[in-house]
């Protein structure tokens, strides 16, 4: 088991775990890297801790892309799966993100709609601002300007839909890629290859105990977004 892994847990009670996953770490194994994922080191963790015999059951709930941080969420029971897909889906999760980008917005908050439309020959998703082709997926989502360094931007975005790379592609629509995001326009990549991107929290009604609950998984003092936003 990664030994890490332990110091990544931000949330933990019998039926969810909240880890802090770090950019470059795979929610879910691929056929296309080698490597462990953060799913199978999650459930060695429960496993372990817990003493479980075979197999520990663990559901994952949502994904993050690989070069993305922040929190990520699992159930540990199969009632809590389902339910916590249905909030999901029904769109009942506050989700807060961190994004730094390139330049300033010209409004210091605001509301983005976009319709979305996957690029499979490349592999990359378009945004356009109306649907007249009739084949995008709408995509919504707040922001608000939280901090300016030199020329970069940290936004606190609240995506109000749920679309692969909606926050990228959003953003870059505007003329405002996320740093080192290379795909949407960022002219420069991290060292790391990472982006800027950082999954801050979730705010929901807990499936089970249905009281409101706030899981965060904060940002260290050497995440490469304040490196940036500092110089």
């Amino acid at each position: 088991m990664q030994v890490s892994i332990v110091e990544q847990v931000v949330f933990e009670d019998n039926h969810l775990i909240g880890i802090n996953k770090r950019a470059g770490q795979l929610v879910q194994p691929d056929n296309d890297f080698t490597e462990e994922s953060l799913e199978d080191y999650v459930k060695e963790y429960v496993r372990v801790k817990y003493k479980k015999p075979g197999d520990a059951f663990l559901g994952v709930i949502h994904r993050l892309d690989r070069p993305v941080s922040g929190l990520v969420l699992f159930a540990r029971t199969s009632k809590a799966l389902e339910r916590m897909n249905k909030l999901f889906s029904s769109r009942q999760i506050d989700k807060t993100y961190y994004a730094l980008v390139h330049g300033k917005p010209k409004e210091p908050e605001g509301n983005l709609v976009h319709y979305l439309v996957k690029d499979t020959d490349r592999n990359i998703t378009q945004a356009y601002n109306n649907n007249k082709r009739g084949n995008g997926v709408r995509a919504e989502l707040n922001y608000k300007v939280i901090r300016i360094g030199g020329d970069f931007c940290l936004l606190e975005v609240h995506p109000l839909t749920g679309r692969p790379h909606q926050i990228r592609v959003q953003l870059s629509k505007i003329g405002h890629p996320i740093v080192g995001d290379l795909k949407y326009g960022s002219d420069k990549t991290n060292p790391d290859r990472s982006i800027c991107l950082h999954a801050l929290a979730l705010e929901f009604i807990h499936p089970v105990k249905k009281e409101p609950i706030r899981i965060e998984a904060p940002m260290g003092d050497d995440h490469l977004i304040y490196l940036y936003i500092d110089q």
